[in-house]
């Protein structure tokens, strides 16, 4: 989660809004990525799709099967479905997203039993200093 963390970080020195994501398997970091919506003109520049387009890219296949994934915020709908798609084990994130969440806050997209796979949610770690970066960022953009 810290890695997550450090990209959002990196996302927000960018002007992008801080979520970051890291993707592990079996010990080794596959994927890293923040947000790039701005910097790409892209709807779907989220941490989570980037991240999992890198990891793919790496494994040659778009089957992440027993990764796990680290995102500092919730997954969105768009989000939570691709991890579903692409067979990850895990997500865990730091803080809900009240507005857009994809896995436990309006949808619980990862757990839905009419998809072909499931994956586990863990929710909180590092939750008090994502909630900061988000803070110190929407104060600086008022």
């Amino acid at each position: 989660m810290r890695m997550a963390l450090e990209q959002a970080r990196l996302g927000a020195q960018e002007g992008e809004v801080p979520v970051g994501c890291a993707i592990v398997k079996e010990g080794e970091i596959l994927a890293m990525a923040h947000n790039r919506t701005r910097a790409l003109s892209d709807p779907t520049a989220h941490a989570e799709i980037l991240a999992l387009r890198e990891a793919g890219a790496m494994l040659g296949d778009w089957r992440l099967e027993g990764a796990e994934v680290y995102v500092t915020s919730e997954p969105c709908v768009m989000c939570a479905g691709a991890l579903v798609l692409a067979r990850v084990a895990m997500v865990v994130y730091a803080l809900p997203e009240e507005k857009f969440g994809g896995a436990g806050s309006l949808y619980e997209i990862p757990s839905d039993p009419r998809l072909n796979h499931r994956l586990r949610v863990t929710r909180g770690p590092l939750g008090d200093e994502v909630r900061e970066l988000l803070r110190e960022f929407f104060a600086d953009k008022r």
